[in-house]
């Protein structure tokens, strides 16, 4: 799905005034990472590390676990399409609706798929000989949480599946959610993490994946040398060697969102699907996603995310995520003036 994402700003002429369509944290401060970035920007001139060991350490060490648990690559979307190579032929089961790029590189590489809803019980999700389970979580696009307790008796009683677990979204919740820590537990989970969502960094494509040493040692016969650039490398290292600069206010973010989600529900002709994140799916119940993202677009500068090619989704689904309070009321008030016309 090339060209299918969400934040697609590159295709409009005009202004984009406010971006809803993007699930990133719109409130980070970077200046300070600018002015390292600016510090190391000799770095660029000489080969960055073939593997970024350095940073991997700083994962590792973060995170309690060796370094043989870590695997860093060029944003967590390399880890969809590696995992899918690396066990190219598999049988794997995807919950939907979710990110695209999952059953995009499983089809790539020739899984036989199952799909699964994530509106059902996972309780009731049969697995008997499926080697991959793929799971959001939070869940993008519509902010569905998986409690760990459920997530745990899954893993556990599906001992011969992988798992999966796409957790991008982690710090968009105030739940408890699985910790690296168990990959050293669970032999058949695989945790996959990006730089892109807490910090506003997607341009910097920057994603790792935590698991097994035997399923990170198998990855690494596929990736590419030198796949991670020095500048994505050192600013991931600054992050997280300096966390206090970057912490995300989510108990303010949940307050906007239900804010937000409050004035929504006010209008007439469209639902709020329930959310327990900072993003959520809103239902049409006249005219088409794309009708409205061209109107707000042209008429107002605001961008969202028409939902309509998310399997298991249809043309009257539009995805936002929370932005700054007055932002939000001028989508509500334009989403407003659209469907009185």
């Amino acid at each position: 799905m090339l060209f299918g994402h969400g934040d697609d700003f590159y295709n409009f002429q005009q202004e984009v005034n406010s971006n809803f369509s993007s699930n990133v944290w719109h409130g980070v401060n970077l200046e300070l990472l600018k002015e390292h970035l600016n510090k190391q920007f000799d770095k660029i001139m000489r080969y960055p590390e073939p593997d970024a060991s350095s940073l991997k350490r700083i994962i590792a060490r973060r995170y309690e676990i060796k370094e043989e648990n870590v695997l860093v690559m060029n944003g967590s979307i390399t880890a969809f399409y590696l995992l899918a190579q690396a066990w190219s032929n598999g049988k794997s089961t995807i919950l939907i609706p979710s990110f695209a790029e999952y059953e995009d590189a499983c089809r790539l590489h020739g899984h036989e798929l199952r799909f699964f809803s994530t509106r059902d019980d996972l309780s009731s999700m049969e697995l008997e000989g499926q080697d991959f389970c793929w799971i959001c979580n939070p869940n993008n696009p519509d902010g569905k949480l998986f409690s760990k307790t459920e997530l745990i008796a899954l893993i556990t009683a599906n001992k011969k599946t992988m798992f999966i677990i796409d957790q991008s979204y982690v710090s968009f919740t105030t739940e408890e959610l699985l910790k690296p820590g168990d990959v050293l537990k669970y032999k058949n989970l695989i945790l996959v993490y990006s730089m892109s969502k807490a910090y506003s960094l997607p341009g910097l494509r920057l994603g790792y994946v935590i698991a097994n040493p035997k399923v990170v040692a198998e990855l690494n016969k596929y990736i590419v040398p030198w796949s991670v650039n020095v500048v994505a490398i050192e600013a991931s290292k600054y992050i997280l060697i300096h966390p206090a600069q970057f912490t995300l206010p989510i108990r303010k973010w949940q307050r906007e969102t239900a804010e937000f989600i409050y004035l929504l529900n006010k209008l007439d002709d469209i639902e709020v699907i329930p959310t327990q994140t900072t993003f959520f799916l809103v239902h049409l119940k006249k005219g088409t996603a794309t009708e409205l993202k061209r109107f707000l677009m042209d008429k107002y500068g605001l961008l969202i995310r028409d939902a309509s090619n998310f399997r298991g989704l249809d043309e009257t689904y539009f995805r936002v995520c929370t932005q700054r309070a007055d932002q939000n009321q001028q989508l509500v008030g334009a989403i407003k003036d659209w469907l009185e016309q």
